[in-house]
């Protein structure tokens, strides 16, 4: 009777396998899969930009709309749209706005969106991640991987889920055709190539 009871090593090892994959996934985030929409009103996208080389100008985009799929037991599968209306750029300085929408920079009236559309994502640890995906400002597509933070879950009080991350990722505007500029006189130039991008983002599950 032993011998018919008796499993193999080979078994042994596989479920053991099976049953260390089953302990690496989390599942209160495998509780978290499945489709969000981004919430516009609890949601901030920004940037920081150096001016005359002294200090910071920060700016946001008020309008922008996307969707995230996320998969808790195999991050990798997890996917972003974003897109973002650059007529809606605001710095708090209305000419410096409407500077900002012209020709010089994003000209909003030829190229209104700005989009970003991911294609890997990575868990780094914990609750750290690496999204990579294409950014396109002014019909130029390029790289770009933004490093996110997942700030949590949580049902809201009107019964929706939510899940938040905030992220960051550092451009050369020039990459994208934003390369308009003046000197200074003591040297340097009136607006860094390099830009900030900053994310804040709350995101409702879809039923």
């Amino acid at each position: 009777m032993g011998m018919f009871n008796r499993r193999s090593r080979t078994a042994d090892v596989q479920d053991g396998a099976a049953a260390v994959a089953t302990l690496d996934v989390d599942p209160a985030l495998a509780a978290l899969t499945g489709d969000y929409v981004i919430d516009a009103a609890h949601s901030s996208i920004g940037f920081t930009v150096r001016h005359a080389m002294v200090t910071n100008v920060r700016g946001s985009f008020a309008e922008h709309e996307g969707t995230l799929h996320l998969d808790g037991t195999d991050p990798a599968r997890s996917t972003a749209v974003i897109d973002v209306k650059i007529p809606s750029i605001t710095t708090g300085i209305a000419d410096r706005d409407a500077h900002l929408r012209s020709g010089d920079f994003f000209d909003a009236d030829a190229f209104p969106l700005m989009t970003f559309r991911s294609t890997e994502a990575r868990q780094l640890g914990g609750d750290a991640y690496r999204l990579t995906g294409e950014l396109t400002i002014k019909d130029v597509t390029r790289p770009l991987s933004i490093d996110l933070e997942f700030t949590g879950s949580a049902t809201d009080v009107y019964g929706s889920e939510r899940v938040g991350f905030e992220g960051s990722a550092e451009i050369l505007r020039s990459d994208w055709g934003l390369t308009w500029n003046a000197a200074l006189e003591a040297g340097g130039v009136m607006v860094s190539d390099k830009v900030k991008l900053t994310f804040d983002i709350s995101a409702i599950k879809q039923a």
